[in-house]
């Protein structure tokens, strides 16, 4: 029964903790740690919700409370990055087969944990606020910020510029 459970819950979240984790840290092998995190937290938690909207956003909130405990972390203040010469290549949540993932990837923490909220979990302007503990006007204001860069990204990468 737990190991359905288990199964059932990595099935349903883990593919959007990890995307959420590495939005938010921009490392993937953080993201793995704080999804393996989150998803014990949710076997052990027995909450039940009324619909999968709730449940979603609980998951949501506890993913963004679990970034922010790791990166607050003495292991993570600490650590030292590997040599740059190693050239290691590490693959991406998803596969970065459009110049536009590349480009979101660049911008500023603020503006693509709004932006991957919006257009892959897609929240509202309103959900994205109260999950992140944000005023809706700061969340517009971030939005129409994040898509003014994104379009001078992609058209200084298509164009040649």
């Amino acid at each position: 029964m737990e190991e359905e459970r288990a199964n059932t819950l990595v099935e349903r979240h883990a593919d959007t903790i990890l995307r959420f984790g590495y939005t938010w840290l921009g490392d993937l092998d953080d993201a793995k740690d704080v999804c393996q995190e989150v998803l014990l937290k949710l076997l052990l938690d027995q909450r039940h919700f009324p619909d999968s909207g709730q449940e979603r956003a609980w998951v949501v909130r506890l993913t963004i409370n679990q970034c922010k405990n790791w990166k607050k972390s003495a292991w993570f203040r600490r650590r030292a990055p590997l040599e740059e010469g190693l050239n290691l290549c590490v693959e991406l949540p998803e596969p970065d087969d459009s110049s536009l993932l590349t480009q979101v990837n660049r911008l500023p923490a603020k503006y693509r944990r709004v932006i991957y909220l919006r257009y892959y979990e897609d929240y509202d302007v309103h959900e994205i606020a109260a999950l992140l503990g944000q005023s809706p006007a700061l969340v517009s204001t971030h939005l129409a910020r994040a898509r003014a860069r994104l379009k001078t990204l992609l058209e200084g990468c298509c164009y040649g510029g």
